[in-house]
């Protein structure tokens, strides 16, 4: 039979899984919408991606918890979308202004035909982001909440699948080449962070999204969580120390990101 701390381990797992499958979704639809990506920073976005291969190679060599694998894989996946958003909508915005560079050498009354259309569209745009803060924060409750309803339904599930008998937990190795990979992808995504911060004071933070901070922190919450809950012993602490450093240390500089955000909007609002 699972254990209390094995049950709960497990739930704040999926939880973490169900929140890392989403995380990067608001920022993938934002570009799309905005078919642009330039809200991001690409030294971010490929540090971030440099340290999620170090977190897959080094979780894999220790032979850590299967959600630490699970989620390692699926953030490098989802990091080259992200990258490849943003050199995609640069060619293809290139593409636009070479095509504006051959209209503005047709008669002014062509040019005269679109720009009301153009300033009604931006207008409508500017209007649409100045939502209320207090939708955004019901909004992204709401979302938590399904969260947190999807993780401990899939945890269920899984214990139904496996049945009464509780599986040997994989066996934790402390060794200096996994280690090395795990606090090499914890320092990358600390330092991730910084040209996203940067870049940030120069955007105001137009064209990224909220909600891929917002779940970052709740993943990396969640994340560690599930690493905590499962042992306390020394030896499982010191062979997670990296991946719990990784993840706990980012949350400080998203809830900075965050702030950046609320910032701006009011400066903008105001």
């Amino acid at each position: 039979m699972t254990s209390a701390s094995d049950a709960l381990s497990g739930i704040f797992g999926w939880i973490s899984i169900a929140t890392w499958v989403v995380v990067y979704s608001p920022q993938i639809y934002e570009n799309f919408s905005l078919k642009s990506g330039e809200g991001l920073s690409v030294a971010f976005v490929v540090i971030w991606l440099v340290g999620d291969l170090c977190n897959l190679v080094g979780a894999s060599m220790a032979g850590l918890l299967p959600t630490v694998i699970i989620l390692a894989a699926y953030y490098t996946l989802c990091d080259t979308v992200l990258l490849m958003q943003i050199y995609y909508y640069r060619w293809l915005n290139s593409k636009d202004r070479d095509a504006a560079g051959h209209l503005e050498a047709r008669p002014e009354v062509e040019a005269g035909e679109e720009t009301p259309l153009l300033l009604a569209s931006t207008d409508a745009q500017n209007a649409e982001k100045e939502r209320s803060l207090k939708r955004h924060v019901l909004e992204y409750a709401g979302m938590i909440l399904c969260l947190v309803a999807a993780g401990i339904v899939a945890w269920a599930i899984s214990e139904k699948v496996q049945g009464a008998e509780e599986e040997p937990r994989p066996e934790e190795k402390v060794e200096w080449k996994s280690q090395l990979m795990g606090y090499s992808s914890a320092v990358l995504y600390l330092g991730s962070r910084v040209p996203q911060i940067v870049k940030n004071f120069e955007t105001k933070c137009r064209g990224l999204s909220p909600g891929l901070f917002v779940f970052g922190i709740m993943g990396n919450l969640t994340y560690a969580l599930s690493i905590c809950v499962s042992s306390m012993e020394a030896d499982h602490l010191i062979a997670n120390a990296s991946w719990l450093a990784g993840s706990t240390l980012t949350i400080g500089l998203d809830v900075f990101v965050l702030g950046q955000f609320v910032y701006y909007r009011g400066k903008r609002v105001g």
